[in-house]
């Protein structure tokens, strides 16, 4: 079955509507429908699905990649942009989910695999010691299967990402999402500073230990940034040394997250990708459907991360 969708809410009159560059084909293959079996019968969480990604029908459907959302299904903070259920997760987290997912990935025979998580605020160690159980699951179920995290901030806690440093994926993730001016407006407890810092212990992390790890970070564009305020952001991101940039168009997921500012053109992302590769970024996704999990696989460096001179 298929049939042809516009992505993103009606935007008011006086807004633009929305692009013909923003429509995409659904269609729900044989493949896509055995993913979400598996996830289903696995009892996993995925971001595809709790953040309604425009991409899930073509990850599920011709790639059989999934993006695993550990930590269940509850976030301690609720991101004015972000589809995930808010509020105060309900006991631990789920001790069997580790295997779970590494099951699935064996099952699905990945390459990459990319975990994300809820933050969850409410634990000790924030969720990292689940990062790591997870990630020596994988590895166990799948050898040679590579490991992205995509991580939250553990409230700028160095020991609890440390934790999931000391697990070595072969890529960290960890998104600025938007531009400083409109983090408080935007970001349920975020700071700035506390992301780049995430990133910059990270880049720390791998020099001392010689770890040959990539490190990565997305926009979204539409929240109301500027040009210039993003290409302040890459400066920033370049200073703690990360390596890879991913920048797509953002969606609100209903009439209840806070509205579309813009549509950024194609070839304003294409300019955006042009102004990140003159930085320095090892690789650089950028377009209105990227998202950072969006073609993961791709992502990783063919040569290793180097020091900024």
């Amino acid at each position: 079955m298929e049939k042809l969708v516009q992505l993103g809410r009606r935007v008011p009159a006086a807004k633009p509507a929305r692009p013909p560059w923003l429509r995409i084909r659904l269609s729900e293959s044989d493949t896509y429908h055995d993913v979400r079996g598996l996830l289903q019968d696995l009892k996993l969480n995925t971001v595809c699905d709790e953040a309604r990604c425009p991409n899930i029908w073509e990850c599920w459907g011709k790639h059989k990649t999934a993006t695993f959302m550990i930590l269940g299904d509850v976030c301690t903070r609720a991101c004015r942009y972000c589809s995930v259920t808010s509020g105060r997760p309900k006991g631990p987290p789920d001790a069997d989910e580790p295997a779970r997912v590494g099951e699935a990935v064996r099952r699905l025979g990945l390459s990459h695999a990319v975990l994300t998580s809820v933050d969850r605020d409410d634990l000790p160690d924030y969720g990292a010691g689940h990062f790591a159980a997870t990630l020596a699951a994988i590895r166990a179920s799948q050898p040679g299967c590579r490991v992205e995290v995509l991580i939250p901030d553990f409230m700028g806690d160095p020991d609890a990402l440390e934790v999931v440093l000391r697990s070595q994926p072969e890529v960290l993730d960890h998104n600025t999402e938007t531009v400083p001016r409109l983090y408080r407006r935007m970001r349920s407890k975020g700071v700035y500073a506390r992301c780049l810092q995430v990133l910059q212990r990270a880049d720390a992390w791998r020099r001392q230990n010689g770890v040959a790890m990539t490190t990565k970070s997305g926009l979204m564009m539409g929240l109301g940034e500027t040009f210039a305020e993003v290409l302040e952001v890459m400066d920033d991101l370049r200073g703690v040394n990360c390596d890879v940039l991913t920048m797509g168009q953002y969606l609100n997921p209903t009439k209840k997250h806070v509205a579309i500012d813009r549509y950024w053109t194609p070839e304003e992302f294409a300019d955006l990708k042009q102004e990140a590769q003159k930085r320095g970024f090892l690789h650089v996704e950028s377009g209105p459907l990227v998202r950072s999990s969006y073609h993961a696989h791709e992502h990783v460096p063919a040569r290793a991360p180097q020091p900024i001179v």
